[in-house]
């Protein structure tokens, strides 16, 4: 019984607000650009101050040094995988690699992740997550714009990095962890004042985030066969490299403790930003088609998650 009341404080609000966000969107009770604005709140205001407190409290060593390097290359080799299998299934398009890459930890990871364990163990999914930001802001970028009309270069890519509040809340949460700073700053009570700054800020993240997804969820008019198969093509991508991802955290924790992060990373769907990049109509429609049930699988398995207490 108290099982499955645990699982209920953590499905129920997040289930509450997918409904919300459904309910808004059929009623129309928020505009789409209102959604957006809740988006960029959410993301370019709540989460990196989740970060700059993650990065900050963090104690690091050598260890956490090989955790993004391990998941930029885990990156890499599902990018290759899923050109591979794109082209064995002959799913429809240049951006079937691209649904198999990448993570959506942003918009959906950290939310879960948060509801899942609490904001106290944060830190835990931000070591696995930092190897794959770094991916998708740099290789992946460059990767998607080689067959787009603009390809991006070196310095649009790091003015791109640097304008990004969320890497500049990650560089700056390292200076204050990595440097000590943060703790030397425990004693004069200035440690406990940016804590409570960045607590009140990152407060409804979770709730505006999952909102936002509920408003966007749609599974009407989807091609199935093309975005079964890519979904497919991820999910068993997805599965292998997740393995061997547990694999090597054991064998370099000695211990099972970001078992949970790897697990919630790897059922996260592909970055949302995809259709932004889409050459014409019916790319977007098999890209958001492909995010909306990937989403939807995601959903599902952090509900086994929560029941198993994993």
């Amino acid at each position: 019984m108290e099982r499955i009341t645990g699982s209920l404080r953590i499905l129920l609000p997040l289930a509450l607000m997918l409904a919300l966000g459904v309910l808004c969107r059929r009623k129309k009770l928020i505009s789409r650009a209102g959604v957006d604005a809740l988006k960029t709140v959410a993301v370019q205001i709540g989460l990196p101050a989740v970060l700059l407190h993650t990065f900050a409290v963090t104690r690091y060593t050598l260890m956490d040094l090989l955790i993004p390097l391990i998941m930029y290359l885990i990156c890499i080799a599902a990018w290759l995988l899923g050109r591979a299998g794109g082209r064995l299934l002959r799913l429809p398009g240049r951006f079937t690699p691209f649904l198999t890459t990448g993570f959506e930890a942003g918009m959906l990871g950290y939310a879960l992740f948060t509801l899942l364990h609490g904001g106290d163990r944060v830190a835990e999914f931000a070591r696995i997550d930092l190897g794959q930001v770094l991916f998708v802001f740099t290789l992946y970028k460059i990767l998607l714009g080689r067959g787009g009309d603009s390809r991006p270069t070196a310095g649009q890519l790091m003015r791109e990095m640097l304008a990004s509040p969320i890497i500049l809340a990650i560089l700056a949460g390292v200076l204050l962890g990595a440097t000590g700073l943060y703790q030397a700053l425990i004693p004069s009570g200035a440690a406990g004042i940016l804590d409570a700054c960045t607590d009140f800020v990152s407060a409804p993240v979770s709730a505006l985030i999952l909102l936002s997804i509920g408003y966007d969820l749609k599974l009407s008019d989807i091609s199935w066969r093309a975005t079964l198969g890519a979904v497919g093509l991820r999910l068993a991508i997805m599965a292998a490299l997740g393995a061997g991802m547990l694999l090597l955290c054991r064998l370099l924790w000695q211990g099972p403790g970001l078992d949970a992060a790897v697990i919630l990373m790897f059922i996260l769907p592909p970055p949302y930003v995809l259709p932004v990049f889409a050459d014409d109509a019916d790319q977007r429609a098999y890209l958001s088609s492909a995010l909306s049930v990937s989403t939807l699988i995601s959903i599902l398995g952090f509900g086994v998650l929560a029941l198993l207490g994993i």
